[in-house]
């Protein structure tokens, strides 16, 4: 069933809205990421935060401590990656190996 624009635009369809709050420990906002627990509760840990655990293993998080949370992320990324392995392997041409 399609929903006219003028309803959809004004948000008067009367379904739920999920506002969910941080997942930090002492913070309010609004949430603006739900990220997985299993996956970022060690970036999380390691950029100094703590979060609430909640059943759904899902981590809430809002715009500030996203952004303290991906900035370590990132930069654990940088110092694993695997640098020249594709670079070496397409500077060869066809038929030409230098041993």
């Amino acid at each position: 069933m399609k929903i006219p624009k003028e309803l959809r635009d004004k948000g008067e369809l009367g379904g739920h809205t999920n506002k969910r709050e941080c997942s930090i420990k002492g913070c309010g906002e609004t949430a603006i990421r739900s990220l997985s627990e299993n996956t970022w509760h060690k970036y999380i840990e390691k950029a100094g935060l703590k979060f609430i655990k909640n059943s759904r293993h899902k981590v809430y998080l809002c715009k500030s401590h996203y952004n303290k949370s991906n900035k370590y992320r990132k930069s654990q990324e940088k110092m694993f990656q695997k640098k020249g392995f594709l670079d070496d392997s397409m500077a060869l041409k066809k038929g030409k190996w230098d041993y």
